[in-house]
């Protein structure tokens, strides 16, 4: 799952048409209370972003029921891929034409959506049922000045995923608890095995574990601080420059890292990589993966300072403009229940954002899911500020130049804070 986001300057550019604009607006929110839901009607087009092959069938299966029981209510399902749907939305919320009615967010989309007056406020209406059954994490990531723009669907974070057989001819029987151990083991894999140890993906979202592993971050949101650039950080980068130029990991390809990391976990080329439960159901579907019990999941290796990962994850959010709402509204309600939950998790690994959904029989009874609700217990929550969509992009030119040898990681670091201030033009 990419989560490669715009460039600063486009999406500057948006904030600027749409003041001009005036923006999407805000409506005002139909009844709360519907008398009879079944015969709500109207068509809502759904913006999906999950991978059409491996997880899209359990999505449509979900649309199947919502349809049976919403008959006079028509569902349009629209696979965008993730690395394409934040650009795609925006310009057509911008143009007023062409937007879905529901759309799957990307956490860090939501608040920035919400600010450029996309999204429809959702307080008080059907579609968010029980909000204090959501966990606060996944909540937190719905909210923009107070108010409640999405509903979290799906919540995630890393880990390191590894294959049992090749670290076990490693000589290993346990994952690397830390990244001195997952270097040597990478290492004794390449050296008693015909795999590679690790493979990197390059992505800026996976750059976070190593930072947060030294106790570095990209902003100080509560002081309002840019803090990039600081020793931790130049720390975490040496380390995963330390990787490569080890041989515990290959130097990965600037481009398609991601599906090059994927393909060589599946066919065995490769024993280790961070990734997240939204991979599971590809995993799945290699050849060394046959038999699950092949699998292995754990906490990405600690720093100096700790093990974690980022706070990932998607909710479903409504357009502004939407001429569906009540529709969209039941839609929504529907897709985040806890039964719905349940099913995702039971068929494709995804983290229900519910707490009551962890006591169900179909949820307790995967173990993926049973590993990674721990993982995702201690994982580290974003800013979920208008901002935090565009903190990517300069970090991942960055990595890129990391990777093909131009820059090293204190300039590194210093150029992604140069890049962060013209975004954060008020933070010091």
């Amino acid at each position: 799952m990419r989560r490669l986001l715009p460039s600063a300057a486009a999406v500057a550019a948006l904030v600027l048409m749409v003041s001009a604009c005036g923006g999407g607006g805000e409506t005002a929110a139909p009844p709360t209370q519907v008398s009879d839901p079944s015969q709500v009607s109207g068509e809502v087009t759904w913006w999906d972003t999950t991978r059409p092959d491996s997880e899209g069938p359990t999505f449509q299966a979900l649309i199947k029921e919502f349809q049976a029981k919403y008959p006079k209510v028509k569902v349009n399902y629209v696979n965008v891929p993730s690395d394409q749907a934040q650009n795609q939305f925006q310009t057509a919320a911008q143009a007023g034409s062409g937007a879905p009615d529901v759309i799957r967010s990307e956490v860090a989309w939501t608040s920035q959506f919400a600010s450029l007056g996309y999204l429809q406020p959702l307080d008080g209406t059907r579609a968010v049922d029980k909000p204090e059954d959501f966990l606060p994490g996944p909540l937190s990531s719905t909210k923009y000045n107070e108010k409640t723009y999405a509903v979290p669907q799906v919540t995630d974070t890393l880990a390191l995923i590894y294959n049992k057989r090749l670290l076990k001819e490693a000589g290993h029987e346990e994952a690397p608890k830390t990244l001195a151990e997952l270097k040597q083991t990478a290492l004794d894999v390449k050296a008693k095995t015909d795999a590679e140890g690790l493979a990197l993906n390059v992505d800026a979202y996976f750059l976070l574990p190593f930072m947060y592993g030294e106790g570095g971050d990209l902003l100080d949101v509560t002081n309002k601080k840019i803090v990039v650039n600081s020793p931790a950080n130049v720390k975490a980068m040496e380390n995963v420059v330390d990787l490569m130029s080890s041989g515990a990991a290959p130097k990965p390809a600037i481009t398609d890292s991601y599906a090059n990391a994927m393909t060589a976990l599946k066919e065995g080329k490769v024993a280790m990589i961070y990734n997240g439960p939204w991979a599971l159901s590809e995993i799945y579907q290699g050849k060394e993966f046959q038999d699950k019990k092949n699998l292995g999941i754990a906490p990405v290796p600690a720093g100096s300072v700790k093990a974690a990962a980022p706070t990932g994850g998607w909710n479903l959010a409504i357009y502004a403009g939407s001429k569906n709402i009540p529709a969209a509204y039941e839609f929504v309600r529907f897709m985040t229940t806890a039964e719905a939950q349940a099913k995702i998790a039971k068929e494709i690994s995804l983290l229900p954002t519910r707490t009551s959904a962890y006591a169900n029989p179909d949820v307790q009874g995967n173990a993926d899911v049973a590993v990674f609700k721990p993982i995702m217990d201690t994982a580290v929550p974003r800013p979920w500020i208008p901002e935090g969509g565009q903190l990517f992009q300069p970090l991942l030119e960055g990595y890129q130049g990391l990777v093909n040898g131009k820059l090293q990681p204190a300039d590194m670091l210093k150029q992604v804070e140069e890049d962060y201030r013209e975004i954060m033009k008020d933070w010091s």
